[in-house]
């Protein structure tokens, strides 16, 4: 037991002390942030902006086809098909003659092909015209519709889960499919980028013969698992930090907050997110109550409790069988067939964690959860939607008794395969090979 603590303390703290481990400690949230977040900036930023001439010789859309912020509908009567370049418009829409309800061919010109969401964006307006159109030829004015589509969209929906003992808890479906998905995403992408770190650390003593010399007063199986609970403790220590950056940005916010928006902040609080007298919150105070009240609907302990168990179990479900590749062969390019069979269950479980997001009581997101090859993931996507309520005790305490079985099977089977595998050199064996080692009598 003492030799495999010296090997964890040796693989913790070289990895630990190194310059890498630091800077990407500190700045993964930030990337992490900038992932999820700047591909819909820049999707907003980065719009095709058009302008459309229209050729509408009925007249039927002219007060009826509305700009959007990125698209503007001109109705020139000098323009056409030869032209529209020169006169400095990107494209020309042509109508039909007959008006909007008695055809659907309509024709867009223009030197380049439009992307997909452009295209969407015309073909919507024009429906909306029609539609337009159509209301007012039976009476109804363009205003009073406006008017009465302005008043209506007022629906706010507040979801109320019940649950035992008559008791209720706002729940908030847009945090909970974010944090599920945040979570499944940082248990696969550290599944991955840890279980090829324990292969690597294996190949490497491996190839440079140190694992002979480790053997010779080390048992293999202790010298595996020293290596993957030490690796494994790297990662989370990683997390342990992430949460404190977290938390302390968190803070941060209210240090810069001046008093009487906090002031504000405290009232919408006491009130239950209004001011009262007609009294109009601040945006920097509206922003913190909607922080604060939304991340008040979460029970954080279950849910860091259940990623910090669903985390190592998977780490140790998966990283006992990168180990046990990396015992077997010699560089990387030998590992990668190797390496398929395990990766792509990772990867599948991946896209289940979608299906659980958006349909938490699927029986595809269910059986996601249960089976351990995906439930690290995929019950963090249930979880986060509350326990008991979406997930019963009984599922969550299931599909951590089949993980915890699932991982000391992975163990020993590694340990069997490790055992032959990080002594043998010059062959490259298959998984057929490896499976004869694994169930062999000693």
């Amino acid at each position: 037991m003492n030799k495999t603590l010296l090997i964890i303390q040796r693989e913790y703290l070289s990895r630990v002390r190194n310059k890498t481990f630091v800077i990407t400690t500190i700045l993964m949230p930030f990337l992490f942030a900038l992932l999820v977040f700047g591909p819909a900036y820049l999707s907003m930023k980065d719009k095709e902006n058009l302008n459309i001439a229209v050729i509408d010789n009925s007249g039927y859309f002219k007060n009826n086809l509305e700009n959007t912020s990125n698209i503007t509908f001109s109705f020139p009567i000098d323009v056409d098909t030869t032209n529209y370049a020169v006169k400095g418009y990107s494209a020309v829409l042509i109508m039909p003659k007959s008006g909007g309800n008695t055809s659907n061919n309509y024709i867009l010109r223009s030197k380049k092909t439009l992307g997909i969401g452009s295209k969407g964006t015309i073909e919507n307006k024009i429906d909306a015209a029609v539609e337009n159109k159509m209301l007012q030829d039976a009476g109804i004015q363009k205003n009073q519709l406006d008017s009465i589509h302005t008043q209506s969209q007022d629906a706010t929906l507040k979801t109320v889960e019940e649950g035992d003992n008559n008791s209720t808890r706002e729940s908030n479906q847009l945090l909970a499919g974010g944090i599920g998905w945040g979570s499944g995403f940082l248990i696969y992408l550290t599944m991955l980028i840890y279980g090829m770190m324990v292969l690597r650390g294996v190949m490497e003593e491996k190839t440079n013969r140190i694992a002979e010399v480790i053997v010779s007063s080390v048992k293999p199986f202790q010298l595996m698992m020293g290596k993957i609970i030490g690796i494994g403790a790297v990662g989370l220590t990683q997390f342990l930090m992430w949460i404190v950056i977290i938390f302390a940005i968190m803070f941060g916010v209210h240090l810069f907050a001046s008093p009487e928006t906090l002031q504000q902040v405290q009232a919408m609080q006491q009130s239950g997110g209004a001011m009262g007298n007609n009294v109009e919150a601040s945006q920097a105070a509206q922003t913190i109550y909607s922080i604060q009240h939304a991340a008040g609907t979460v029970n954080w302990p279950l849910i860091l409790g259940c990623f910090f168990f669903y985390f190592l179990g998977g780490y140790l479900f998966y990283a006992s069988l990168f180990a046990a590749v990396g015992s077997v062969v010699d560089d990387v390019q030998n590992s990668q067939t190797l390496t398929l069979p395990i990766t792509m269950p990772i990867i599948f479980s991946f896209i289940i964690v979608a299906n659980a997001v958006n349909n938490p009581d699927s029986s595809l997101a269910f059986w996601g959860s249960m089976i351990p090859f995906s439930s690290p993931m995929v019950m963090m996507a249930r979880v986060a939607y509350g326990v008991p309520g979406t997930v019963p005790y009984w599922q969550l305490f299931l599909s951590m008794l089949l993980l915890v079985a699932g991982f000391l099977f992975t163990t020993w089977l590694a340990g069997k395969i490790y055992r032959t595998g990080i002594l043998l050199y010059g062959k490259k064996p298959n998984w057929g090979q490896m499976m004869k080692w694994a169930f062999r009598k000693a």
